[in-house]
């Protein structure tokens, strides 16, 4: 067959207005009760994803219309902030379990922190040790990841597990085994669709947040765009309040 942009328009809206009326019924409930927890003790929203699955964390953590008590680390702050070399940075990195301790001494973390990891394959040995090493540490985990694809793979981690097995909240992103949606011949596919999901879900997360605690009649702490007048001075007066705990990069 071939696959039509109108193909790809309807396997991402049939997927995000599925994601949207789980939301509605409640299904992100748990998620955001355990973000907005942590933000009420103190604590700060790390947000984790490798390869594309990063896009997930760009989402939460640093953006206009996010929250601000947010932080995004990933696997290169082992070189900008550790001791590595540039060249331990290939596309293998994200399997090995070794990585883990290495990254998480160059994150601030602070011990009402809440971690939301994603990964599309959830078997990785970067991705599955970072969940455990959150969870060994007494902190709560939120999974974004594929149900169909890591289901039906095997984990890459010495502990056997999956992501969607350490975490406390698991959010299914929708995504089809193998990511693509569209056959576009005999072994070749294309439309990959975890990262749209992921975002729209991303986002999800964060209306939540800002609207429970709106209920409450408190103002979220939220960022607005640099680019309007003002910008620049609400977003720093507010990142002030957690300095030294929230890194935000080029």
């Amino acid at each position: 067959m071939t696959a039509a942009p109108s193909d790809l328009l309807h396997e991402a809206t049939g997927r995000l207005e599925r994601l949207a009326a789980d939301a509605e019924a409640g299904g992100l409930d748990a998620a955001i009760s355990l973000m907005v927890d942590a933000l009420d003790d103190g604590g700060v929203l790390q947000a984790f994803g490798t390869g594309h699955s990063e896009a997930f964390a760009m989402e939460i953590a640093g953006r206009a219309g996010g929250l601000i008590p947010t932080n995004r680390f990933a696997l290169r702050d082992i070189v900008l902030r550790g001791d590595r070399s540039a060249d331990v940075l290939t596309g293998s990195l994200e399997r090995e379990p070794w990585v883990v301790d290495e990254l998480m001494a160059t994150v601030p973390v602070g011990d009402a922190d809440v971690f939301l990891i994603a990964s599309n394959s959830g078997v990785n040995g970067s991705i599955v040790g970072t969940a455990l090493w959150a969870q060994e540490r007494g902190h709560r985990v939120i999974a974004v990841t594929s149900l169909e694809h890591t289901s039906r793979v095997e984990p890459k981690h010495p502990s056997g597990k999956r992501l969607s097995e350490i975490a406390d909240v698991v959010i299914d992103n929708l995504a089809p085994y193998g990511d693509a949606t569209l056959e576009i011949g005999p072994g070749v596919s294309a439309g990959a669709i975890s990262s749209i999901t992921a975002a729209f879900i991303a986002q999800l997360l964060t209306l939540g947040v800002a609207r429970t605690i709106a209920a409450r009649g408190q103002t979220p702490p939220m960022y607005i765009s640099a680019n309007i007048p003002g910008g620049d001075e609400h977003n720093s007066a507010l990142e002030d309040r957690y300095a030294g705990r929230i890194r935000r990069g080029a």
